[in-house]
């Protein structure tokens, strides 16, 4: 059976939004400042919900899953982080939810006394962050006021990251195919948490997706979009 059709597993993924492809290493914002950098693995835990924020994060290489657990065990994704993006800045003096890698990553850090001590940093991270804050609405919107398919039409058109956006032209040129190979780096139970639905329906509206033609699982982790503009329709943002 293909990834989403089959039980859940735990498999490397994540995103641009799930989801984003593992982009290649970036230049560090925070190379410059003395970061330090650390390597992991899929699945590895960079730090918990509870643990002491002293430290601010930056995504260089592969994909990072922030998430909250409420009380009862159930669980939110709330961000997919790809290279470049930043994480861990404190609210209080514990984090707010745990960090888990999605795919093999490197992640730069850098302690909170040097960012409370200069500016260029400052200035950095407030770039970064009003970026990461308008992706943080389009959640909002999509967990609020989204349909089970517009959410997961969303989830699959952020991993094309060149179309779908305001400025999307559409296909290279009228008449030819207009598919795309996406590759998924999150489980079916994590794709669920994210878009806030369950394991069944995502499956479901994947299904009623294939079944239309709009979409091909091949590999365990990629699936093709066979017409990536249709996929698109669905979103709810035409």
């Amino acid at each position: 059976m293909a990834y989403l059709e089959r039980s859940l597993t735990r498999s490397p993924m994540a995103g641009t939004i799930a989801s984003r492809v593992p982009a290649p290493e970036v230049t560090s914002h925070f190379a410059s400042f003395g970061a330090k950098s650390v390597s992991y693995k899929p699945h590895d835990v960079i730090y918990y919900q509870g643990d002491p924020a002293d430290r601010i994060f930056e995504v260089g290489r592969g994909t990072v899953m922030l998430f909250k657990l409420l009380p009862d065990g159930r669980r939110q994704v709330v961000e997919v982080l790809g290279a470049g993006d930043i994480f861990g800045m404190p609210a209080g003096e514990e984090q707010d939810c745990t960090a888990e890698t999605l795919t093999d990553a490197c992640v730069h850090t850098l302690d909170l006394h040097q960012i409370e001590v200069s500016p260029d940093i400052q200035r950095q991270l407030t770039k970064c962050l009003i970026t990461q804050m308008q992706h943080l609405h389009e959640h909002a919107v999509l967990l609020g006021r989204k349909s089970a398919t517009e959410r997961v039409a969303s989830f699959l058109m952020h991993l094309v990251p060149d179309r779908g956006g305001n400025n999307c032209m559409g296909p290279v040129e009228d008449g030819l195919p207009d598919s795309r190979q996406v590759k998924l780096h999150m489980t079916r139970q994590e794709i669920a948490d994210y878009l806030g639905l369950t394991i069944e329906t995502v499956s479901r509206v994947i299904s009623d997706m294939k079944r239309r033609g709009l979409i091909t699982l091949e590999r365990n982790d990629e699936i093709r979009l066979n017409r990536v503009c249709a996929v698109c329709q669905l979103t709810g943002k035409h």
